[in-house]
């Protein structure tokens, strides 16, 4: 019976979750250290390639602490070349790691963490906004948040530096611990303002999916690809879409930018095969500025992460207002 409050008598937008400051990405957590220490511009890619992947935001910044001081060491290999050792960059990635070269065009086919942290086209291991998520994924794929020791062990083979990046990880957060980031908690609440009960039944779906790993292909109930666990949402409320971003992508109504809503979908531009026209990856809009997603394996589980600040976005769209979907909310509304 919840189709019919789409179609005939729409109620007052449904307000879900708590919204505990626990359950966000506490970017407040910052110590006068901190504060004094890290360069404004340093500090905003630590937090924001921290939230996207899932890793302590603290932690990243210890690491490019311990590394380069922050990008503003004058030791070989910090801006250009590489130190004794071969490493490279504020993040000091071994040219191996990266990638097998230092800037590697984007899209192309590498073994590595190289990374378009700024979508400029280029993955650069000089470029900070780069590094920092490509060391972001190198501590996910190696156990991070959870366990850091090993994913730290694995970024410098010593336990000295194991023991000094908590330290400092430690001394940038105002409560002195390093704490894993909830926002992969299926248990932890996220407001979002639902403006029916179909919508509420789809995000609540999709919502309790976080901490589920990205799976190619997958519709679930272990693991799920970007497209599947929005299909499986709808599925959720008894409505049928498309399986694949290519298909969601022209079967939704478009909705301008800022019009956007919970339960709509943003899409963007992802690569190879890709464009303005035929986008590669797709999230679920929360709230205004965030989404639900699965965005890939090396990118952590899925998760509420922000999608104002990510370049690429190609357009959202309201599946809801399909007519086929319109059809079935009538037939659901008759049962």
């Amino acid at each position: 019976m919840f189709g019919a409050i789409v179609l005939m008598t729409p109620l007052p937008n449904i307000m879900m979750g708590g919204g505990s400051a626990a359950c966000e990405v506490d970017t407040s957590d910052l110590s006068e250290t901190a504060q004094e220490d890290i360069p404004p511009e340093m500090l905003e890619l630590y937090k924001r390639h921290g939230e996207t992947v899932g890793v302590q935001w603290n932690v990243l910044a210890a690491v490019g602490k311990r590394e380069t001081d922050h990008g503003r060491s004058e030791l070989p290999g910090v801006q250009s070349g590489t130190n004794y050792a071969g490493a490279a960059g504020p993040m000091q990635f071994l040219i191996s790691t990266w990638g097998g070269k230092a800037r590697i065009p984007i899209p192309s086919e590498f073994n590595g963490y190289a990374s378009d942290g700024d979508d400029d086209g280029v993955a650069d291991v000089y470029n900070p906004a780069d590094a920092i998520l490509g060391a972001a994924k190198m501590l996910k794929r190696n156990g991070a948040p959870d366990d850091l020791r090993k994913a730290l062990f694995v970024y410098n083979r010593a336990n000295w530096y194991v023991d000094q990046v908590l330290e400092i990880a430690a001394k940038y957060a105002q409560s002195g611990s390093v704490d894993v980031p909830p926002e992969a908690n299926p248990a932890c609440e996220v407001a979002y303002d639902a403006p029916n009960a179909v919508v509420d039944r789809i995000l609540d779906y999709a919502l309790a999916q976080r901490g589920k790993p990205y799976v190619w292909g997958g519709t679930g109930p272990d693991g799920y690809d970007c497209s599947g666990i929005i299909y499986m949402a709808y599925r959720n409320a008894g409505l049928n879409i498309p399986r694949t971003t290519f298909g969601q992508w022209p079967f939704g109504v478009r909705i301008d930018a800022g019009e956007e809503q919970a339960g709509d979908l943003v899409f963007f531009n992802s690569g190879p095969g890709t464009s303005a026209d035929n986008p590669g990856h797709v999230g679920m809009v929360v709230s205004p500025g965030k989404m639900v997603e699965a965005r890939c394996t090396l990118c952590g589980p899925i998760k509420v992460t922000t999608y104002r600040d990510r370049g690429a976005i190609v357009g959202f769209t309201r599946p809801l207002q399909n007519p086929d979907v319109l059809e079935q909310l009538k037939r659901q509304a008759l049962t």
